[in-house]
């Protein structure tokens, strides 16, 4: 399957890549795409912790680097991109008091809350989809 990730997004991914991390296009892009809308902003999930993401690109905006994440600043495109991560518990149902750094999608995928917002796509590696958003996006589901 082929999604048609904007370029700007392509070039972020490809260079996380050239440096050796693993990086996914995540969250409600990915619903959009499949849902054949085109997003309004592009999430990134990656291997890359936040120092090594500033370190990569040369415009970046520390959005929240307590939760790992970065935006970068590249062409016509600002993308999160956030280290794969766990959540700690929550004392407000909406942040987490604390987050841990994984070293895999599938276990940043299981925080997620909805099966449509727990999809990762890479060009070359295709949709990872492991609680079945693409089935309930089809079925009309959250």
């Amino acid at each position: 399957m082929e999604l048609p990730v904007s370029r700007d997004a392509c070039r972020i991914l490809d260079t996380l890549e050239a440096h050796g991390y693993t990086a996914y296009i995540v969250g409600g892009a990915v619903r959009d795409l499949l849902l054949g809308k085109a997003p309004h902003d592009y999430d990134i999930a990656t291997s890359a912790l936040p120092f090594q993401v500033k370190a990569i690109f040369k415009r970046t905006v520390d959005t929240g680097l307590s939760h790992g994440t970065v935006t970068v600043l590249d062409g016509k495109t600002a993308c999160e991109v956030t280290t794969f991560r766990t959540d700690g518990s929550y004392q407000d149902c909406r942040h987490p008091e604390q987050v841990f750094f994984v070293d895999s999608i599938e276990a940043d995928l299981a925080r997620r809350d909805f099966t449509v917002n727990a999809m990762a796509y890479h060009p070359e590696r295709g949709l990872t989809d492991p609680y079945g958003g693409r089935k309930d996006l089809e079925k009309k589901l959250l």
